[in-house]
């Protein structure tokens, strides 16, 4: 049998326990209580169980993927093309959240960056097709 790392599995499908750690994180991250012992009181679970579980257990947020995207690009290595790059993303409503360049290899940079695409003006295989002609694309694709 495969083993996977990660699984995303309905709240009601889990042991109470699970959604009584979140709520004791969010009562300490809120600052709605003074320590864990008043967190794991107040939502009813042993301290041994809030340990045991609470860097497992995250809350999914959907919005925060629903509209999020990740594009790989490779850059000629000249000034001015990954600036040219962002400002188009800019220019078409884009949100940046992360980028990750790396060293240029044969006069080639390889970046992969993630956006936020809610506010985009035009279709995204549109807004690919806009990088695409960006003087020192090399390529740009979703991935």
């Amino acid at each position: 049998m495969k083993e996977y790392d990660m699984l995303l599995v309905k709240a009601s499908a889990l042991p109470d326990v699970f959604t009584k750690v979140l709520y004791a994180k969010q009562l300490i991250e809120e600052g709605s209580v003074s320590s864990i012992s008043a967190a794991v009181q107040k939502v009813g679970i042993s301290r041994s169980a809030f340990y045991k579980y609470k860097d497992q257990v995250f809350i999914y947020h959907r919005q925060d993927t629903e509209n999020t995207v990740t594009i790989s690009a490779h850059l000629s290595d000249r000034a001015g093309v990954f600036s040219a790059l962002t400002a188009r993303l800019f220019e078409k409503g884009a949100n940046i959240l992360t980028i990750n360049q790396n060293h240029p290899v044969d006069s080639v940079a390889a970046v992969t960056i993630s956006l936020r695409t809610d506010n985009i003006i035009i279709p995204l295989e549109e807004l690919i097709n806009h990088l695409r002609k960006i003087d020192g694309v090399i390529s740009v694709k979703l991935i």
